[in-house]
């Protein structure tokens, strides 16, 4: 007797494969975290260590809020990289969660390059930049779309991320003096720093009121986003 050929994946079923590679690289990265951090720069490839900070602060005043409910019930902080592979796959997801949630829960977006990736910190600068010009979010969703173009590259991608600026529009004179500035660079050490004190060690990690969350399943994750919401 002839094997009847294997029925071809449906839509669905590759969703949720998709989904479980999703949750695996999240664990992986978060049980494989590191214990150093740093910020790198197009100028200075070497990393500069960031302690824990004294007065650490899970979301201050300047922290980037990607929605801003009516009415607030629950803060989702977001520590992210914009090199990682992980942060990459849980994006569209993240995405989906701010469209079901973002009218009663607060997302929160953390910046946490870490040191394995080289330009993890000038991702960060300039996305930062981009947000001094109103635009954040465009920038943040360009660089998960690009990286594999210019993730775990050893060389500076720093010139590719000033096309980014200037697609988007921005006034690359302004952008230039913001990714210059020292105090760009202190936002994001600052970040790091808070972030080292909460515990966090890998990338993505969030935290839900407070709480550090361990993660293994979508669906996990929406209940606890449910009983927040409430």
């Amino acid at each position: 007797m002839t094997p009847a050929p294997p029925t071809a994946p449906t839509p669905a079923d590759t969703v949720r494969k998709v989904r479980t590679i999703l949750w695996i690289l999240i664990g992986v990265i978060i049980a494989t975290g590191v214990i150093s951090y740093a910020v790198f720069t197009a100028t200075e490839p070497a990393p500069e260590a960031v302690q824990p900070a004294a007065d650490a602060q899970l979301v201050r005043e300047d922290s980037h809020r990607v929605t801003t409910p009516a009415t607030e019930k629950a803060q989702l902080v977001e520590f992210l990289d914009f090199e990682c592979e992980s942060c990459r796959a849980a994006a569209p997801l993240v995405e989906e969660l701010k469209k079901d949630y973002g009218d009663r829960i607060t997302f929160v977006h953390r910046y946490f390059p870490l040191p394995v990736h080289r330009n993890s910190g000038t991702a960060a600068l300039a996305v930062g930049a981009a947000a001094r010009q109103g635009k954040y979010e465009q920038m943040n969703t360009r660089m998960f779309d690009t990286q594999p173009q210019w993730g775990e590259k050893q060389d500076s991608q720093a010139a590719l991320f000033r096309t980014y600026a200037q697609e988007l529009g921005l006034d690359l004179e302004k952008y230039d003096a913001t990714v210059a500035d020292e105090a760009t660079r202190d936002r994001i050490r600052k970040d790091v720093a808070d972030g080292a004190a909460m515990g966090v060690t890998g990338t993505p990690t969030f935290f839900l009121d407070g709480q550090k969350l361990t993660l293994n399943t979508e669906e996990q994750f929406r209940q606890l986003l449910d009983d927040a919401a409430k």
